[in-house]
């Protein structure tokens, strides 16, 4: 009888091991929806003290008030220091690196102005915090909402569908892409990119004929000329978001 239990038993952590041990395998084929979405709470919580600064502290000059505000400018910073961007931002991560090692920087040059008695110092800082501010906005937030939405799809595409080559995924994805690509071709520049809008449309093209050999790739259902046209999509769109970074 105490042999059979413990055959049991055994057997019953078997079965247990084999089935939680697949999840983690499984769980990696999907993104989770917070990974697709180039936010980052932190940051947009952050505007919170950033709007009182910007919009009446400073403009009043009134130091007094940015003094008032340094605690919540420490606490708010510290959650923006330590924050995570989601995958599909993950291309970002080094410039975002950089950007938050400047704004740690600037913080603990707000922090120590606020505590001194030069109301000019503490003016200028709180200058330099929003500048910070919406630079790491630009590093999150896409130049047009079109090439964000076609990266919405790229995404799991490069990332999860081609390394595991779920030709079916690979197939919708491409449709969804289509359609995407006749929204960015249709996006107008706003005018302060004037300057950008030759190499934007160069690279604009490139992407769309990238994404044409994509299609007439599926076809031939070979991972290797199919993961070598995905790879080549990739690589256009982002030599065309680098445009919007220099």
């Amino acid at each position: 009888m105490i042999q059979k239990q413990l055959r049991v038993a055994t057997l019953f952590l078997i079965v247990t091991f084999i089935a939680f041990s697949g999840l983690p395998a499984q769980e990696k084929k999907m993104p989770v929806a917070d990974e697709t979405k180039a936010e980052v709470p932190a940051l947009t919580k952050f505007h919170d003290v950033i709007y009182k600064i910007w919009h009446t502290a400073w403009p009043e000059k009134n130091a007094a008030m940015l003094r008032e505000l340094e605690p919540e400018v420490d606490q708010l910073s510290a959650d923006l220091i330590k924050a995570e961007l989601p995958g599909i931002l993950r291309e970002k991560k080094a410039l975002w690196n950089l950007n938050i090692g400047t704004m740690k920087a600037i913080v603990a040059d707000y922090k120590a102005a606020a505590q001194g008695k030069d109301d000019q110092k503490l003016l200028s800082v709180a200058e330099q915090l929003h500048t910070q501010y919406e630079k790491l906005v630009r590093i999150i937030r896409p130049a047009l909402k079109e090439l964000d939405s076609f990266h919405a799809v790229l995404y799991p595409l490069y990332h999860y569908y081609m390394p595991e080559f779920n030709l079916e995924k690979i197939a919708s994805s491409v449709t969804a892409l289509t359609a995407a690509m006749e929204s960015l071709n249709k996006a107008v520049l706003p005018a302060r990119m004037k300057d950008k809008e030759a190499a934007f449309a160069d690279a604009r093209t490139r992407l769309s004929e990238s994404l044409i050999l994509l299609d007439a790739s599926l076809s031939s259902k070979d991972k290797k000329i199919i993961n070598e046209k995905v790879d080549a999509l990739h690589s256009r769109y982002e030599a065309l978001n680098k445009i919007f970074e220099q």
